[in-house]
């Protein structure tokens, strides 16, 4: 389990929550661009308007969580369970 958030020299956020319990979360309205979520338990978390453009969800458990009006143009949910999450009509899609 890792959790850092810092800035880089180029002034960017580094986000990294690898493995850790965001379990029902309320991330809404949240920017994550580039966040590193790699196998994070993330259950009916909620990401209502975040930009997780970029965002690593590998292997990332996100049962039952909501991306409703969430950007994830980008982001990475190979081997994510995504088994009754929500992404509603307005979804801003192209993840891989």
């Amino acid at each position: 389990m890792t959790v850092e958030i810092k800035r880089r020299e180029s002034g960017e956020l580094l986000l990294r929550f690898e493995g850790v319990s965001l379990l029902g979360a309320y991330l809404n309205h949240y920017e994550l661009a580039g966040a590193d979520f790699r196998g994070a338990d993330l259950r009916g978390a909620h990401f209502e308007g975040t930009d997780l453009t970029g965002a690593d969800l590998r292997g990332a458990d996100l049962q039952g969580a909501s991306f409703k009006a969430a950007m994830l143009r980008g982001a990475d949910l190979t081997g994510a369970d995504l088994n009754g999450a929500a992404f509603g009509d307005d979804f801003v899609g192209n993840a891989a």
